[in-house]
């Protein structure tokens, strides 16, 4: 970024507002040009169109990401994927970061945010995902890294199975299944045992405790309930909230890291 360059970030801290005066007044005796189409934006309103689109809070925003475009829009590779956009870079910034072995996804629908974690286990050149769910029926893509295991998550046989895969490697869990508290609550205690030390366990949707129930996010009985008491009972893992740097997430207090 240009020195004299109009999108320059503002100042922070002490002395930040002086300092955005001295600059401003420099670029106006050295590029008066510059400084009046600076100053021309300061005063130009914002498109009508996009006023309407980002004038909304997050809250509204969020609502209106759950009912319209998570289940029509979000795509990977041309195969529907039902998660937060955002939520989905946070993933390979922790591939990247803790290199698992394996990646278990329990909830995988039609696959498109399996397919997206073997794309990314391609980039980093290592690892393995175990797609679990109850039907894979509609379940699409195909790849070398993607092995499907068909069965309730909680049920006895699916956890062998996945134990008999995984081997002992260490891996990142991500919880998209079920949503009920009690379904979660026994994933968590079942599947925390494959997260090696600086590892991640991702309960997703916990957004839908925080908001109200019926409109159009809401649940009751949600995730968050069941992280909170795993919490109180598995003194190894933290919620990371470093995770939502974005603040706009579906998984708050939902990055759970093995810190011990």
């Amino acid at each position: 970024m240009a020195k004299n360059d109009p999108r320059e970030p503002p100042a922070s801290g002490p002395g930040g507002e002086t300092s955005r005066i001295a600059r401003n007044l420099k670029l106006l005796r050295e590029h008066p040009r510059t400084f009046l189409q600076k100053v021309s934006t300061w005063l130009r309103p914002m498109e009508r169109t996009y006023r309407r689109r980002w004038n909304h809070g997050l809250r509204k925003w969020m609502i209106r990401y759950q009912k319209d475009l998570l289940f029509k829009r979000v795509r990977w590779m041309g195969v529907e994927a039902r998660k937060m956009v955002l939520d989905a870079w946070v993933y390979q910034d922790i591939i990247y970061e803790t290199r698992p072995d394996v990646v278990i996804e329990i909830g995988n629908k039609f696959g498109g945010s399996t397919l997206y974690l073997a794309h990314l286990l391609d980039i980093v050149g290592n690892g393995q995902v175990i797609g679990v769910d109850i039907d894979h029926s509609v379940f699409q893509p195909r790849h070398p890294r993607i092995q499907l295991v068909t069965g309730d998550s909680s049920a006895h046989e699916t956890l062998h199975r996945v134990q008999e895969i995984v081997g002992g490697r260490n891996a990142l869990v991500i919880h998209d299944g079920d949503h009920n508290t009690e379904h979660v609550l026994a994933d968590l205690r079942a599947y925390s045992q494959f997260v090696a030390l600086g590892g991640y366990f991702v309960v997703e949707d916990t957004v839908s405790d925080v908001f109200r129930a019926g409109d159009g996010l809401g649940n009751i009985n949600g995730p968050m309930h069941a992280v909170r008491q795993f919490l109180r009972e598995d003194t190894r893992f933290e919620a990371d909230i470093d995770r939502e740097y974005f603040i706009v997430t579906y998984n708050p207090r939902g990055y759970l890291k093995r810190v011990r």
